[in-house]
């Protein structure tokens, strides 16, 4: 997701991270531009996502991505 947000910045873009705040305690984060949100629970993650987010898109990853792409595609 950081190469994506990186090239959205690039073209003009705005970009907003929300990242839960387990991941930036423990540096799970890589390199990032744009606003960055921190929240405390994954939960709160993806009502922001649906607060702020206009689209979503989910790039292949592990069984949580596809959890978290599920939970919005069941909100919209």
């Amino acid at each position: 997701m950081g190469c994506v947000s990186i090239v959205a910045v690039v073209h003009g873009r705005r970009v907003l991270g929300i990242i839960p705040l387990a991941f930036t305690e423990k540096n799970l984060i890589g390199k990032t531009c744009g606003k960055k949100l921190k929240v405390a629970t994954m939960h709160e993650r993806l009502l922001k996502m649906m607060e702020f987010g206009d689209a979503f898109i989910a790039l292949p990853d592990g069984f949580g991505t596809l959890a978290e792409l599920f939970q919005i595609v069941f909100w919209a």
